[in-house]
């Protein structure tokens, strides 16, 4: 079973910044960010094919967060500007060893690996 560690979660005022990092103990092809808030189902926030070629990203996030990965380091970044309240959640890196030569909007069931989630916590 391949585990995932998400780091670079934290307490940042509005409009500004923050960068999520998940580090995978092993090969993943395809990676993603999920988040949750208080009350609320865990939502899709982007993915990334093993290329890095392709992205996708919620609606609420286009234009604001980025999606990157290292493949020799087995990482996947989340890149989050002009992080606005309604951000703050538990974010959630996702992995899953099918390979796709592109993603849209995504669901849990199409990842095989979880985090055990950072908190952002975005003050207005």
């Amino acid at each position: 079973q391949v585990q995932l560690v998400e780091s670079g979660g934290g307490l940042v005022q509005a409009g500004g910044s923050l960068r999520l990092s998940c580090a995978a103990s092993g090969r993943m092809y395809t990676m993603g960010w999920f988040r949750q808030a208080p009350g609320k189902e865990r939502d899709f926030v982007a993915a990334i094919t093993w290329s890095g070629g392709s992205t996708s990203y919620a609606d609420s996030v286009k234009g604001r967060f980025t999606i990157s990965r290292d493949n020799a380091k087995n990482t996947v970044d989340l890149q989050m500007d002009s992080l606005k309240a309604e951000d703050t959640a538990v974010y959630y890196c996702a992995a899953d060893r099918r390979v796709r030569l592109k993603v849209s909007v995504m669901s849990e069931s199409d990842f095989g690996s979880w985090g055990q989630g950072t908190q952002v916590t975005v003050s207005s």
